[in-house]
């Protein structure tokens, strides 16, 4: 399941990238606009400014912008960054790969199996799908 500072984390991101061409946003109008308390949002833009996606500046004229272009920020990256990986179990994941403690046999897990499709359609939806796309999908369906 998508945490909440997950889901957080995109829309204050899919926000930054509708209002690219004003410069740099405050925090208190992506916390009013998306409807994100305050405090909370500020500990998610910290994590994604340390993870290199946002660019922040203090002060009167302060504020945060996208240091990479939206269409290079896929919706997986942004979910493993804040929530870690896909994968519904340890040992499907490409990235934080670990066997189960209790597993006899990983090639013949029923289990595992499924969960590997899951993990497999999941990360081709998430990683091939953008801000730029997300902020399209919105015009379709209006």
């Amino acid at each position: 399941m998508l945490s909440k500072k997950a889901k957080y984390a995109l829309k204050a991101l899919l926000y930054l990238t509708k209002n690219a061409d004003k410069g740099l946003i405050l925090i208190s109008d992506i916390s009013e606009r998306e409807r994100i308390p305050r405090k909370f949002l500020e500990a998610i833009l910290v994590d994604l400014k340390t993870q290199g996606l946002l660019q922040s500046t203090r002060g009167k004229n302060g504020g945060y912008a996208l240091v990479k272009d939206p269409s290079q920020i896929s919706v997986g990256n942004v979910i493993r960054m804040i929530d870690g990986p896909l994968a519904p179990i340890p040992c499907v994941s490409h990235l934080y790969y670990r066997k189960c403690d209790e597993c006899v046999d990983e090639i013949t897990c029923e289990i595992r199996i499924v969960m590997k499709k899951v993990r497999d359609s999941t990360a081709n939806i998430l990683d091939t799908t953008y801000l730029t796309d997300l902020e399209k999908m919105n015009t379709l369906v209006a």
